[in-house]
């Protein structure tokens, strides 16, 4: 994962939307089960994915597997709170306080003893940076975490964090997890140029197939039961479902059909191929679904110039 030590598998399993909403507690197990099983050692999760209930499930999974804690990474997500379940002034944010409070209660409901990564889920711009620095390395220094992360920040914020951890002999921020996927790249391939050459962060992309849009299921409307069917994620589905990406997911299905693979498939062998990212988070919510994605590796060799060109000009 950047310039640490720590190896996480070039896929991985997450649970934002699907966990509580999309997967009950049987499924869960039968899912992380499943990526575990295909190698999979890296488990994300956050505070804010359904109120804490994500973490709830992960957490009695884990408690039920009795997997070794080491054969596996975990991680969690401070910033929003329990999304509206409380509404105090420091429940959300990046303060000292929410920042500790948050950690201990993730603990709690991964019954976990520490966390491997813990992410910073938004920059706070109520909340002084130096603050945040130190906050983290306290939780390292405890043992609570052994990696500290952000999400959805700038590359100057990032910098900026490791100027002050610098300047205070401490640990900056060693991973990043931006969206990355052949629709959103600006951030992966060019904002964050000058972070890998400087601190040289890892980066942990969510949603590799934007919402399920790369699978192609979406070409023809929204099936039911689907993510963008889901109440109160109309935000998602309108920044999803636009006519001319759904045109490209049409031409890139031929790509994938020369290739002998799915849309899907072919689009996270697209996102692992960067070299820039350590590991592509998959959010499927079916056995038969992962076992799709997983086949991303395989692909990953069918990728020359010539066919990364094919899909550049489609895109």
């Amino acid at each position: 994962m950047g310039k640490t030590g720590l190896k996480l598998g070039v896929l991985s399993y997450g649970s934002w939307v699907t966990f509580s909403k999309q997967v009950d507690d049987n499924a869960a197990d039968k899912m992380m089960s499943l990526a575990y099983d295909n190698g999979v050692n890296f488990f994300d999760n956050a505070e804010g994915y359904e109120g804490g209930k994500s973490e709830l499930i992960m957490g009695k999974v884990l408690s039920k597997k009795g997997w070794d804690r080491g054969s596996y990474c975990l991680s969690s997500k401070v910033f929003f709170g329990l999304f509206g379940k409380y509404n105090r002034p420091n429940q959300t944010g990046l303060s000292r306080k929410h920042i500790t409070d948050a950690c201990h209660a993730a603990l709690v409901r991964m019954r976990t003893g520490y966390l491997n990564i813990y992410f910073c889920h938004r920059p706070d711009p109520e909340t002084p940076i130096e603050e945040v620095v130190w906050t983290m390395n306290i939780l390292l220094q405890q043992g609570k975490i052994l990696y500290w992360g952000t999400s959805e920040w700038s590359a100057e914020a990032i910098l900026e964090a490791h100027r002050v951890a610098k300047s205070l002999n401490l640990i900056g921020p060693a991973v990043e997890q931006p969206q990355y996927n052949l629709f959103e790249r600006q951030k992966v391939e060019h904002e964050f140029l000058p972070v890998y050459a400087e601190v040289g962060i890892g980066t942990t992309i969510w949603s590799p197939l934007a919402s399920g849009l790369l699978t192609g299921k979406y070409n023809k409307g929204i099936p039911e039961g689907s993510r963008l069917a889901l109440e109160n994620y109309g935000w998602l589905k309108e920044r999803t479902m636009q006519e001319d990406k759904i045109e490209k997911v049409k031409k890139l299905e031929k790509v994938a059909n020369e290739l002998g693979t799915t849309t899907g498939t072919l689009s996270i062998a697209w996102c692992i191929h960067n070299p820039n990212v350590t590991t592509a988070i998959l959010g499927a919510t079916k056995e038969v679904q992962l076992l799709e994605n997983l086949k991303a590796i395989e692909v990953l060799a069918k990728l020359t110039p010539e066919v990364m060109n094919e899909i550049n000009e489609i895109i």
